[in-house]
């Protein structure tokens, strides 16, 4: 899947600008001023912004969202793996106590975990840093690799509300794959990946790191 670069709607400078704000702005908004207990309606907002400027931006195949090229299995399997490997790696050397926590404790919160993380969360943000971040802002990026790089860099900006090292080096990661997932094998897949990557690290107990009630701001 090429870049698109479908930008006669606006002038660069309005697009730069309007970059800056959605994947900069926003992000360092959330992360210094919402109260943590607001941050999944921030979320959520914030998706229904990206969706409405998708279809402000014309030219996208919407059909895109539910089909795209052979499913790539084995990378899927390899994200799991690679998730479970890094996610215990990293609890048992941080927070042995969180390791498989909720799978221990309470088995059947996991499996709404499960049912719901693909569709509230990892859903929305693959439609606003994938198709939206390609498609509107096409023309602004450069090719290959670098445009793959940004990407991965504004998704793991996003998750500064957390204020970790570690998820802003799992979602860097996280981001690189599902960017390239995107451009190669369509929209299906980076969600799948996503999805399934979420899944595990909730089981694995990540999920401490990615809970708002965990939040301390440094300052």
């Amino acid at each position: 899947m090429a870049v698109d670069a479908p930008d006669a709607i606006r002038a660069r400078p309005w697009l730069l600008a309007e970059f800056a704000a959605l994947y900069v702005a926003a992000p360092l908004a959330i992360a210094l001023v919402l109260p943590p207990q607001q941050l999944f309606t921030a979320l959520f907002l914030f998706s229904l912004a990206g969706l409405a400027l998708l279809w402000r931006t014309g030219g996208f195949d919407w059909r895109n969202l539910v089909r795209g090229r052979r499913m790539p299995w084995w990378e899927v399997l390899g994200i799991a793996l690679a998730t479970l490997a890094s996610g215990v790696a990293i609890l048992w050397l941080a927070r042995p106590e969180a390791l498989f926590a909720i799978l221990r404790a309470r088995p059947e919160f996991l499996l709404v975990i499960w049912a719901l993380y693909p569709i509230l969360s990892a859903l929305p943000q693959e439609l606003i840093f994938r198709p939206l971040f390609y498609h509107r802002y096409g023309s602004l990026l450069p090719a290959g690799r670098g445009a793959i790089a940004i990407n991965a860099a504004v998704f793991s900006f996003a998750h500064l509300m957390y204020w970790s090292w570690v998820v802003a080096a799992m979602t860097f990661a996280g981001g690189w794959i599902f960017a390239r997932a995107y451009l190669r094998h369509g929209f299906p897949a980076a969600w799948v990946l996503h999805a399934v990557a979420g899944n595990i690290l909730f089981a694995v107990g990540m999920g401490y790191y990615f809970y708002s009630g965990n939040v301390v701001r440094p300052f």
